[in-house]
């Protein structure tokens, strides 16, 4: 049975010494993990920009003006040449995300299954990050040979209202537990710098460890601000406090893995030592993050020597899917929730892109 977090003593730990706290941490990882090993992922935009939500801190999202490329959802031939090319480069998984709201089931879905299939079949692992997506199509894509779903919950329940309003944060909820019903590992996590509270990161965190299974993956983000977007502004977190977010996760979900994730291009090599210190034992290579910069495989792998750690090996912690006989989706007709809160802001950036289109 897991342990039953309170919101007290993540607080505690969260604001504790910050040298104890990495101790603390450093301990409990080495209790759990290999602290030599490191599982590089690499993220992939297989289908980019055009997304309906209203997310403050996503470049994605149709509403806001960006620099983003537009680009159709990606072929087999391209996801394939570029799972190769991630997993000569040290990638033990690929993840792949769409620029969706929900999974919808048509043929984007049916090409979406054969991306699994053929990514499955390089003997990598593979996670999708789609949006939400039922009980049905979840275990369409175990079938495939899935291995993770990512589906972050962000932040708290309470801040999630101030930076979303286009879907509600029991959705998340859902979302994961269907793919925990199709047998599939998670991967959530959230962002940190969006002008939260410590509170509201430890309620993310204390979300994720009371589930009835924690994520297996917990990704850990700093902003990226990007221009156009209504975060545009936020200021660029301390590395003290992802290093604080690093150990406080790795204490409160001592069995995941906690993932340094975006946000990487701003911390020096010696914050990145301590976070690997304080318990992260995953990270996301390649010079690209979907749409954001970061470090490239070669800097990473520089890093790697430094400090002795070792890419690990697909599956060290699983057993690899069988890709199935694909059962074309149901005609379920899916219904998510639509908050009916409205947070100013991001109406606010969503008119200046109109103004600037009708200026074109």
């Amino acid at each position: 049975m897991n342990r039953k977090w309170e919101l007290k003593e993540v607080l505690d730990i969260y604001n504790g010494p910050l040298l104890e706290l990495v101790f603390r941490a450093a301990k409990l990882h080495r209790e759990h993990h290999n602290s030599r090993k490191v599982q590089i992922s690499t993220l992939l935009s297989i289908k980019t920009g055009g997304c309906p939500e209203d997310c403050s801190y996503c470049p994605q999202a149709a509403r806001y003006h960006t620099d983003i490329e537009k680009n159709e959802l990606m072929t087999v031939e391209q996801v394939r040449s570029a799972a190769l090319t991630a997993q000569a480069n040290g990638s033990s998984r690929l993840c792949m995300g769409a620029a969706w709201r929900n999974v919808k089931n048509n043929s984007d879905f049916d090409q979406v299954i054969d991306l699994v299939k053929t990514v499955n079949g390089l003997d990598m692992e593979v996670c999708c990050t789609l949006g939400m997506l039922t009980e049905n199509q979840a275990k369409r894509l175990a079938d495939a040979g899935l291995y993770a779903y990512n589906h972050n919950l962000d932040s708290s329940e309470e801040f999630y209202k101030e930076i979303i309003s286009t879907r509600g944060y029991e959705d998340r909820l859902e979302t994961l537990d269907n793919a925990r019903k199709a047998n599939l590992t998670l991967c959530s996590g959230g962002i940190i710098g969006m002008g939260e509270t410590s509170e509201d990161r430890c309620k993310m965190l204390i979300t994720l460890a009371n589930l009835e299974t924690p994520p297996e993956s917990v990704p850990i983000n700093a902003l990226v601000a990007v221009e156009g977007t209504p975060l545009e502004e936020q200021k660029t977190i301390p590395i003290w406090e992802m290093i604080r977010m690093v150990a406080t996760t790795r204490i409160v979900l001592p069995g995941s893995v906690v993932r340094l994730s975006a946000g990487r291009t701003e911390m020096s090599s010696e914050g990145q030592a301590l976070c690997f210190l304080a318990g992260a034992g995953s990270i996301f290579a390649g010079n690209k993050l979907l749409t954001t910069p970061n470090p490239d495989f070669v800097e990473d792998m520089d890093l790697f020597n430094i400090l002795g750690l070792k890419p690990e090996k697909a599956f060290a912690n699983g057993k690899q899917p069988k890709t199935k006989f694909d059962e074309k989706g149901s005609k379920e007709k899916v219904k998510w929730s639509r908050p009916d809160h409205k947070i100013e802001k991001n109406i606010e950036y969503s008119k200046k892109r109109k103004a600037v289109q009708k200026g074109k």
